[in-house]
């Protein structure tokens, strides 16, 4: 049985009000893990690897307009968007995951 994907909008960050990331994508968990695993040239360079705030979004097409405007905010919005939720900047990867039953260091993605 495949697991369902995840869609979303997401902002990675490499520690409390470090360097930020944002992103979006129709397989949010397999996208999140190459993150962390450095398949990212952005990320692996700056160290963000932090998921501090997401937002699942069942249509990409939305989620990538919702990409598109967050994009554009100044940083002070985005800290304002991360801290309505998540105000130490906890790194919530491992909570998504858990909710799928797994621990955050033992997942890897399913094989297309």
């Amino acid at each position: 049985m495949r697991e369902e994907r995840l869609c979303g909008v997401y902002m990675l960050a490499s520690g409390k009000h470090g360097t930020l990331y944002v992103g979006v994508s129709a397989d949010l968990l397999r996208r999140l893990w190459e993150h962390r695993e450095g398949r990212s040239i952005f990320t692996a360079r700056y160290n963000v690897k932090r998921l501090v705030w997401y937002e699942r979004i069942d249509s990409l097409d939305l989620a990538r307009q919702h990409e598109k405007q967050i994009k554009k905010w100044r940083r002070d919005w985005k800290t304002n968007l991360i801290e309505r939720t998540n105000p130490d900047w906890d790194d919530v990867y491992p909570k998504l995951i858990g909710g799928r039953g797994v621990q955050a260091d033992q997942w890897e993605p399913p094989e297309e």
